[in-house]
């Protein structure tokens, strides 16, 4: 469609609307956004990818909330916006719109702004330590203020009844992996409430975006979530991309899709592995690690970083893959790929692993789509959502490939989808190694200047599931607000609906299959 016909499908000719490069935004009266938001959000098919707002009182406009919707296969979001002058509340879009409900305590801890009629508007991500009246996104708080320590309280959800107790886990936890409360409620060993609390390592990413200067910040993105980090700074660098207008050389495009399925497939061949491993299936735990490294020691030796980190920049990319490389990787990746299919056949032999696997932590398709799921857990409950697909960025529409879908929701549900993804993964690498396009230009050789006044949106698909950065530039064409949203965010929120009805002894299994990043969702 063009941008005519669709604004002539999906915005009322009441609205002026101002189109940024991928965005088309439009202003609302707050008492209207509901009833807008709502016939964006179920028209069949476009997705709600944030909700974020802005700080711009130095301007005279005052607060502003933008609600950026995704129109697949166009390449546009829509934004219909809300300016509070004067003002610091707004209309909350929970009731009729659940997915919003994170959103809206986000905006409310950050900027202090209410959302009117929230049914749940508890604090998110800042600590009961934390003063109440203190919102570090608004542009008034100095990022290098530290503001007294504040004494407030928390209050987990309860169940109560004859033979219910509870068991706090966390957030401390015996391991690497970062910290993170989950609190039990258990009938015997059934779990009959989990809950999780977050934000303990909450590094205030998104203020620091105001402040680091343009190249820093690329490397900042790169730190939101360590093993997503070439993906995360594709997507922030293709919101400025857009902001600017530049246009990407081909070779730079088929370079990014190679470093991103990269990254997807040492995480998912870890996953598989741990995924086994939990089981008490060494052997898939043994050989999954072992593909994961082999993959890695690739990254080193074509990016110098193990994490792909320092590879994208705006315009492109910073380093080049060369044809003898090309070949090279192209010969290790079949090995990889006749090794990763022996190691899935002969686990498939194993009814212990399969059965442990198979109805374990089942998330229901409605309370996933509700809450807006991504990636791995949405898609194996049946919900097709893929950026690569729908939103198709660097040089993915050149490829062929399948979105790895399930139904069953379960542990084996979400191994499987990671299982098609490895194999869809060796397919777009090896589509990409032999199509790479000759001339060897990987960046833009033009000075980057962003539209003044302007917003921008930038989606790639991480190994978790889609990558949102909204970037909104000043009068003076500055970026003034980056918000991120990686898939953790909305996912973290289902993980106790799928502990439900399960034994606590399953707890790390499924934990697992989800395998969400806390630095993610710290933000």
């Amino acid at each position: 469609m063009t941008v005519d016909q669709i604004r002539e499908k999906y915005i009322s000719k009441k609205y002026e609307v101002k189109q940024d490069g991928n965005v088309l935004s439009f202003q609302v009266p707050p008492e209207d956004i509901i009833s807008v938001c709502r016939q964006l959000y179920f028209h069949p098919s476009l997705q709600l990818k944030t909700i974020t707002a802005t700080d711009e009182r130095k301007a005279g406009i005052g607060f502003r909330i933008l609600y950026a919707f995704g129109v697949p296969k166009e390449n546009i979001f829509l934004v219909p916006f809300i300016v509070l002058n004067g003002k610091e509340e707004f209309p909350s879009l929970t009731r009729a719109i659940h997915e919003a409900s994170i959103y809206e305590r986000k905006i409310r801890s950050l900027f202090g702004l209410e959302p009117v009629g929230h049914p749940n508007p508890r604090p998110l991500l800042l600590h009961e330590n934390w003063p109440s009246n203190i919102f570090p996104l608004r542009k008034d708080f100095h990022w290098q203020e530290r503001p007294a320590e504040a004494n407030g309280t928390y209050e987990f959800r309860k169940v109560e009844g004859e033979g219910v107790y509870e068991i706090p886990v966390g957030p401390v936890h015996a391991g690497i992996i970062e910290p993170g409360h989950f609190r039990f409620s258990v009938a015997g060993e059934e779990i009959v409430l989990l809950e999780a609390r977050l934000g303990f390592t909450h590094k205030g990413t998104e203020k620091l975006f105001e402040v680091f200067p343009l190249g820093e910040k690329v490397t900042l993105s790169e730190r939101v979530s360590g093993d997503s980090s070439f993906t995360h700074s594709m997507a922030f660098c293709q919101a400025l991309e857009n902001l600017s207008e530049i246009e990407i050389p081909k070779r730079a495009n088929y370079v990014r899709v190679i470093f991103s399925e990269l990254e997807r497939l040492a995480n998912h061949c870890n996953d598989v592995g741990f995924i086994m491993l939990d089981t008490g299936y060494s052997f898939g735990g043994t050989h999954g690690a072992r593909l994961r490294e082999m993959i890695m020691q690739w990254n080193e030796r074509l990016a110098g970083s193990r994490f792909l980190r320092g590879l994208n920049c705006i315009g492109g990319i910073t380093r080049d893959i060369s044809d003898e490389m090309c070949g090279e990787l192209r010969s290790a990746l079949t090995t990889m790929r006749k090794d990763f299919s022996e190691m899935i056949e002969i686990s498939e032999d194993s009814s212990t692993m399969l059965n442990r696997l198979e109805g374990t932590g089942k998330l229901d398709r409605q309370i996933a789509a509700d809450h807006g799921i991504i990636g791995i857990a949405g898609r194996s409950v049946g919900l097709e959502h893929d950026a690569r697909k729908e939103y198709p960025y660097a040089a993915y529409n050149n490829f062929d490939f399948e979105i790895a879908m399930e139904n069953a929701g379960d542990v084996r549900a979400r191994f499987n989808v990671r299982v098609k993804e490895i194999h869809s993964s060796f397919e777009i690498l090896d589509q990409a190694l032999r199509s790479m396009p000759s001339v060897k230009d990987i960046a833009a050789d033009k000075k980057v200047e962003f539209r003044k006044n302007s917003c921008a949106v930038g989606v790639a698909e991480a190994w978790r599931g889609d990558v949102v950065y909204f970037v909104v530039t000043d009068a003076d064409g500055k970026i003034s607000r980056v918000d991120v949203r990686d898939p953790s965010f909305l996912n973290w929120h289902v993980l106790g609906h799928a502990g439900n009805g399960n034994v606590v002894p399953d707890f790390p299994l499924i934990n697992k299959s989800f395998n969400l990043s806390y630095s993610g969702y710290d933000v």
